[in-house]
């Protein structure tokens, strides 16, 4: 199952590479319901997530987080302790904080250009998450980290970059001028002028058989002529 799992991981890290420019070290966004998930089942997230990842990774949280955290007391006090180890990246909420998930969310705005993975176990967070392309997103299930497959969000948005429909109307018209200066526009253009349109049938399949019929009795008529002459004589 490890291995499985392990392959899984590769194959949804290829995806994000490749589609998104993901690199390393990668950073992960982690809120207080991972946080707990990870004391509750012993899950050493700083030394097991590079090797499931395959690759260096920047463990970070918000001040709403740790807010969140605090706020709730005794309940999640590990929790809290294992989220201030890691680094704070900064937010928009620094006079009024705002509920975790409501901050994470807030980080991945406009096509998450940070490249963070979201990590939580908050199951609305996580809906929230794959209605957004190019968002990793991570839990905890059976006392492992998973890292979810590509949303359909995710797949739709590599599907029009594919097939060209969001190339950029400026990248469109260097294409065009890059033929034209390497002359294969003119040489696409004559190459549809030679195309043969289609006719109808030729004209020569359509003349009508000389009928081999008056063609054979005229000169067997004119040899029976020349024999009764001969016969006369």
């Amino acid at each position: 199952m490890g291995l499985t799992r392990q392959k899984h991981a590769k194959k949804n890290m290829g995806f994000y590479r490749r589609n998104f420019q993901f690199r390393e070290p990668f950073p992960v966004l982690l809120d207080g319901t991972f946080c707990q998930a990870a004391l509750r089942n012993k899950i050493q997230i700083r030394e097991q997530l590079p090797g499931y990842l395959g690759g260096a990774t920047q463990l970070c949280t918000t001040r709403c987080v740790l807010k969140e955290l605090e706020s709730l007391g005794k309940a999640l006090y590990g929790a809290k302790l294992i989220a201030q180890r890691f680094q704070v990246r900064s937010c928009s909420h620094h006079k009024d904080p705002v509920s975790g998930s409501a901050c994470l969310l807030s980080m991945i705005e406009e096509g998450n250009p940070h490249h963070f993975f979201i990590a939580t176990q908050d199951q609305d967070l996580a809906n929230k998450v794959k209605k957004k392309a190019g968002v990793p997103l991570l839990f905890i299930i059976q006392n492992t980290m998973v890292l979810d497959k590509p949303s359909p969000k995710s797949l739709t948005f590599v599907q029009k970059l594919q097939t060209d429909q969001l190339v950029p109307e400026h990248q469109k018209q260097s294409i065009v001028q890059l033929k034209e200066k390497e002359g294969l526009a003119k040489q696409e253009g004559e190459k549809r002028r030679k195309r043969r349109r289609a006719g109808g049938p030729n004209p020569l399949s359509c003349l009508k058989k000389k009928k081999k019929t008056q063609e054979g009795q005229e000169p067997s008529a004119e040899k029976k002529k020349r024999r009764k002459r001969k016969r006369n004589r």
